[in-house]
């Protein structure tokens, strides 16, 4: 099957091709001809199967089939959780549309910047905006954003725009939708949340499901686990990199602090790192993001802001400095690498307090990793005789004890508490 087969025109085969796209992926084909129709669409499929060429495709092929005039209404509004798939989003659209006789103006809406800027971007109207939703609402309240004749709602990364606290904002821009329009709903995970949502929002949709759950090709990733005492794993970082002759690496880590630490370390050592992180203006994430594709830096250190829908090219190595709080988070961290047929690697390292939480990993994704030592970052430390208890979103809850707790174990021992007087 071609991309052509598909109903997809010459102009837009053609950028396809040059970016080396050879056939269409299973939810590609899946969901372009359904997309094409303008039927609704409900896709779950893993990292890296490219979800965003199934939308985006058939969404220039419908709005190259019917031009705009000179006032343009926004056609296509595509929502996503943050800024920098936002802008991904914009790029590929550039990528896909290069050979359109009539480019279709597309506008990037997100928040970290200034406003002003984007406003006058939706001077005329625009065929598509890629927005996260906070700034989408921005933009509607100073009337520089009207919804009212969009024709095609997209929800990119739908779970994570629930997980990052976008419920409320994501029901006051759906009601300002028109209530005829065709939806396209992609996520990775379906957490009763989005199900909810895809209830309430899809009309007879086609139902795509593509791997769901499994984790990216073992052919193309090597998964690893490095038993390293915690305190020395920026030394093992170290000691990794200048083994192996990876052109970049993309290491996760669980805080900004973190994030910051670590990178500054690595530059002192004189491997050029940077960090990546919420926190950050939206100018500096978009910079340390630029400058790792163009391989200027060797090393991004990043939170879990990286983690979901990033495209970053010929990726050779993942490195999970921290373990992911969430299970799924795993999933979607080591599918950074691996991708386009390319070999890639994923490492995690495990201490003594993280072992149980990788069990449990390994266990909820059916997969398991042998455990490795590296030679002179051999662990001292002892792994916990049981898992803590876990919490209701996957993640490992702390080991604090609580009063209640407390009084409990007093009683049993025969101490009773001591009252105030």
């Amino acid at each position: 099957m071609t991309f052509a087969s598909l109903g997809l025109s010459d102009a837009l085969t053609r950028a396809v091709a040059e970016l080396g796209y050879d056939e269409p992926t299973p939810v590609q084909r899946a969901a372009i001809p359904v997309v094409l129709r303008g039927g609704d669409v409900q896709a779950s499929a893993k990292t890296g199967s490219g979800k965003t060429a199934a939308f985006l495709l058939p969404l220039l092929e419908a709005l190259r089939a019917r031009p705009g005039g000179s006032v343009r209404p926004v056609r296509a509004f595509i929502l996503v959780p943050t800024r920098e798939l936002a802008a991904q989003i914009v790029e590929a659209v550039q990528q896909y549309g290069r050979y359109l006789k009539k480019p279709l103006k597309t506008c990037l809406a997100v928040g970290g910047v200034s406003a002003n800027p984007q406003m006058l971007a939706l001077r005329g109207g625009a065929d598509i905006v890629v927005a996260t939703p906070g700034r989408a609402l921005d933009l509607v309240e100073q009337n520089a954003l009207r919804l009212g004749q969009v024709e095609t709602l997209v929800l990119d990364e739908a779970d994570r725009l629930f997980s990052l606290g976008f419920a409320d904002e994501l029901n006051r821009l759906l009601a300002l939708l028109p209530a005829r329009r065709q939806n396209l709903l992609f996520s990775a995970t379906f957490p009763p949340s989005v199900r909810t949502l895809a209830e309430r929002l899809l009309q007879e949709p086609t139902r795509i499901d593509v791997d769901e759950g499994e984790l990216p090709s073992a052919d193309l990733i090597v998964q690893r686990a490095i038993r390293v005492d915690a305190p020395r794993r920026t030394m093992l970082l170290r000691q990794l990199l200048e083994t192996h002759a990876w052109s970049h690496v993309l290491t996760f880590v669980a805080s900004r602090y973190a994030a910051d630490h670590v990178a500054l370390k690595l530059s002192r050592a004189g491997i050029p790192a940077t960090s990546l992180h919420g926190e950050l203006s939206q100018g500096a994430r978009t910079q340390a993001l630029a400058d790792f594709k163009a391989k200027r830096v060797r090393v991004l250190v990043a939170t879990d802001v990286a983690a979901r829908g990033l495209d970053i090219a010929g990726l050779p190595a993942v490195v999970n400095y921290d373990l992911p709080r969430s299970t799924v988070d795993y999933v979607h961290r080591i599918g950074r690498t691996g991708r386009a047929g390319e070999q890639g690697v994923a490492i995690s390292f495990v201490s003594a307090d993280t072992e149980a939480h990788f069990r449990l990993i390994e266990k909820r994704n059916h997969f398991a990793v042998a455990r490795e030592q590296v030679a002179g970052f051999e662990p001292t430390e002892t792994a916990a005789p049981a898992a803590p208890p876990l919490d209701v979103n996957g993640g490992v809850k702390g080991r604090r004890k609580s009063k209640k707790d407390k009084l409990r174990e007093a009683a049993a021992a025969g101490h009773p508490p001591k009252r105030k007087p």
